[in-house]
């Protein structure tokens, strides 16, 4: 059972996960030469891990706020919908021969998104052994939280918005302070410069 102090937190998330579902097809549509062009493949997983994420807490939320229903086996069965999407999306990126630098973050991220689901379906598990256990509806609550911020992040990232990340500012302010180069041509330049000014001998 859902606990009457979390209601309305379900609540709430069930329309945020809807509006965000409808703001996706939108930045979908805007996106569709990214998703057919270069680096096509690992567009549509981004896409998609979005509308995964998404999925998950509006599910989730919803079934939260049937009266008497545990989310238990809602929690389990998205949490699996979630890890077999992820291995479908593995899967392609090797089919395809995309494994390489340029896609190991991307494969880095739907690891950590396995993990948030494998973390749902224990405390799914939890609630169906024991259903008015809070504790777990509270911490599928704080997943639902971290699936808004994953689809979030996977669809700023779709529609190519700016990354700052501290890593690469740090380095590029490091070498933006490291002085130019002196080539060769322009120290010769230099020289010749001196040699003309003198008097003949």
């Amino acid at each position: 059972m859902v606990p009457d102090d979390i209601h309305d937190f379900y609540l709430g998330s069930a329309g945020v996960a809807g509006a965000l579902i409808g703001l996706l097809f939108v930045a979908i549509s805007v996106s569709a030469e990214r998703l057919s062009g270069e680096n096509a493949q690992v567009h549509r997983i981004r896409a998609a891990a979005a509308l995964t994420a998404f999925l998950n807490t509006l599910a989730v939320s919803l079934f939260a706020l049937i009266p008497g229903h545990t989310i238990g086996p809602t929690a389990v069965s998205a949490g699996g919908s979630g890890i077999a999407f992820v291995a479908a999306s593995l899967l392609s990126l090797v089919r395809l021969r995309q494994v390489r630098w340029s896609t190991i973050r991307d494969a880095l991220f739907l690891v950590g998104l396995t993990v948030l689901f494998v973390f749902q379906i224990l405390e799914g598990a939890d609630l169906l052994d024991r259903p008015g256990d809070g504790g777990a509806v509270d911490t599928i609550a704080i997943l639902v939280v971290v699936c808004f911020l994953v689809g979030i992040s996977r669809s700023w990232e779709l529609m190519g918005g700016p990354s700052f990340g501290i890593t690469h500012e740090v380095v590029a302010m490091v070498r933006g302070r490291e002085p130019a180069p002196v080539k060769p041509e322009d120290s010769g330049a230099v020289t010749g410069g001196a040699g003309e000014g003198e008097a003949p001998g």
